[in-house]
């Protein structure tokens, strides 16, 4: 039986994985926002002469931002009493419904919304929902796949590329949604298209609400089969700010750990990029990471935002070989977290970069440097 898998991640970061079910229907409610639009180069209106894959009405403009903090699956389409439910619970701000699956694009299963171009707009990172274009591509027919996903991964913006039973999608735009996981983003016409469930994806904007409080108030809610991840979670404060000098004894790995780790990784030089690959032939970042890891017995979670919170972070300066580094590489999505590297020592990185690349030794690029964060193996175990 098709099922539905959310894994959330501690309290900073959410991943969403989402697999096909079959097909239900019911009207959205959806909210139109309206706003002075802005433009961004990551997306470019359609060629004159290109004929739109769908007829659509014009995408409305963006006139406020919702923060999303809440993502929520079911196993079932979403009804008017259902969302009555999540509505009426202290703190919910805004809802907005969208279709929820893993499709294949390029060969590739890639976790994918569809979405109500006009109202999902204001649920996304600014820089992605201020750009009318990509919007417009959207609603006529086009994929906005992530940043990560179209540079590292190989799609190239405004190439087309194979989508089973939908045939051939353009790349309309790079933009990242802000939702874990999620890699793409079509109309839900195209979703139709692909055969995506219909309304099984809620997201709630609660910026008041403990977040932590109000997942668990929507599964009482909602009942069995629903499952809430935390996206951009707000929790109590103050917060103390975790260094490793208050990690108590024994959280760290072991010289031997790192000794292994490193020969893992270092074993696969040479070896080819390949967008969600996690060895033990090909990787991308995070799977070489995982991979390499998980040979000195350390449970790692698959993807960048998730291996951000395996342990306290540590100045550069102070890094030493076997602790991890991350980029912010991502301009439609600046806060997100896009690309891990190894630390190798005396300056230089064991990674696999992108698409066309292989796994090698280079030196540290500092340019848009997130941090440095050093390995707790019991901190690790208990991303989800």
């Amino acid at each position: 039986m098709p099922f539905i898998v959310v894994t959330l991640v501690a309290v900073l970061t959410a991943d969403v994985l989402l697999l096909t079910q079959p097909d239900a229907a019911m009207a959205p409610v959806d909210e139109v926002v309206r706003a002075t639009p802005r433009q961004t180069p990551l997306a470019q209106k359609r060629p004159v002469q290109q004929q739109p894959a769908v007829t659509t009405q014009p995408v409305a403009p963006l006139s406020k931002l919702h923060k999303p903090n809440l993502f929520v699956l079911t196993s079932k389409p979403f009804t008017n009493e259902m969302l009555q439910k999540v509505a009426r619970l202290s703190g919910v701000r805004a809802l907005e419904l969208a279709d929820a699956a893993s499709v294949t694009l390029d060969g590739k299963r890639v976790q994918t919304l569809a979405v109500n171009p006009s109202t999902f707009r204001s649920y996304t990172p600014k820089v992605t929902a201020s750009s009318d274009a990509l919007w417009q591509n959207v609603a006529a027919g086009d994929v906005a796949v992530s940043f990560v996903l179209g540079n590292d991964g190989g799609l190239s913006l405004h190439s087309r590329v194979s989508a089973g039973s939908a045939g051939q999608l353009r790349i309309g735009a790079y933009a990242t949604t802000g939702f874990g996981a999620v890699d793409a983003v079509v109309s839900k016409e195209v979703g139709r298209s692909l055969g995506l469930p219909r309304d099984n994806a809620l997201i709630v904007s609660a910026p008041k609400a403990n977040s932590d409080t109000l997942r668990k108030r929507i599964i009482r809610a909602l009942g069995k089969g629903t499952q809430v991840a935390m996206v951009n979670p707000v929790l109590p404060q103050p917060q103390q700010k975790v260094t490793q000098r208050n990690w108590p004894a024994g959280s760290f790995m072991t010289g031997e750990q790192l000794t292994v780790a490193l020969k893992a990784a270092v074993s696969k030089l040479g070896r080819p990029y390949v967008w969600g690959a996690e060895g033990p032939s090909t990787f991308d970042c995070s799977g070489l990471v995982q991979w390499a890891f998980a040979q000195a017995g350390v449970r790692m979670p698959r993807v960048t935002h998730q291996q951000w919170v395996t342990g306290p972070q540590v100045p550069y300066s102070q890094a030493q070989p076997g602790d991890l580094l991350f980029w912010r590489n991502d301009p439609t999505n600046p806060d997100y977290i896009s690309h891990v590297a190894i630390y190798w020592g005396d300056g230089k990185m064991l990674h696999a970069p992108r698409t066309g690349d292989v796994v090698k030794i280079a030196p540290v690029s500092t340019r848009n440097l997130a941090g440095v964060v050093r390995v707790s193996p019991i901190a690790a175990a208990k991303v989800r």
